[in-house]
């Protein structure tokens, strides 16, 4: 089931790297399926294409430099052609849990700052109701206590991210995540909202109305989910 799942993955993610164009800036995502999107991404860099890549991840940025994609900075390039990224969880509006790599933050940064966001995804990403995967919720370490009353008062269980060592885990910003199970999340806008008012949350894993094209690999082939504007 792996391989399959993992063949999905690689299907997406070279699928969409076949959407970028000479001379694009191009956000880099973070996970198991963008990773092989950057990977096809190198490949016709190394056959003629000319971009340049805003990673969302040290990791990413790792990964690129392997491939030899030449990467740039929001500061060089504030304004991204196509960003390319996984997602935990995916539903019928394109609505997203994201976050389970731990670089939510710098994937919304860099999705919000692009002409068009691309959601790569195995076909078990998609979902009817968005929740069933932990919502990630990064805080400052300050205000944790108080973020995770919030959290239990919004109806869900904050359980602090840990790494298999039992340390704590930290982002690349240098922030811990809460990951919130609410099963079934009935208004993902609403709750949101409520979590980017919620002073301590620097950036939660619901990214709402970003998302206009998802690639989702089913078997060998890949389906593509669009919103009609």
């Amino acid at each position: 089931m792996a391989n399959e799942k993992d063949q999905e993955k690689e299907a997406a993610g070279r699928a969409a790297a076949k959407l970028v164009r000479d001379g694009n800036v191009v956000g880099l995502g973070t996970g198991s399926t963008a990773y092989f999107a950057v990977v096809a991404l190198g490949e016709r860099v190394k056959a003629g294409l000319k971009m340049i890549g805003i990673p969302t991840s040290v990791q990413t940025a790792e990964l690129a430099r392997a491939v030899g994609i030449p990467l740039t900075t929001l500061d060089q390039h504030p304004e991204i052609d196509i960003t390319i990224d996984g997602a935990d969880e995916v539903d019928p509006q394109l609505s997203l849990i994201k976050g389970g790599g731990g670089a939510l933050l710098r994937e919304k940064v860099v999705a919000s700052a692009s002409k068009k966001m691309i959601v790569v995804a195995d076909s078990a990403k998609i979902v009817s109701a968005l929740g069933k995967f932990p919502l990630p919720v990064e805080v400052i370490s300050f205000a944790r206590a108080v973020v995770e009353k919030k959290i239990v008062a919004l109806g869900a269980t904050p359980i602090l991210r840990t790494k298999a060592d039992g340390s704590i885990f930290l982002t690349d910003n240098g922030n811990p995540i809460l990951d919130c199970r609410f099963d079934r999340i009935a208004d993902p806008p609403a709750l949101a909202l409520a979590l980017t008012n919620t002073p301590g949350i620097v950036e939660h894993g619901l990214f709402i109305g970003l998302a206009k094209l998802a690639l989702v690999g089913r078997g060998t082939s890949v389906e593509e989910i669009s919103l009609r504007n």
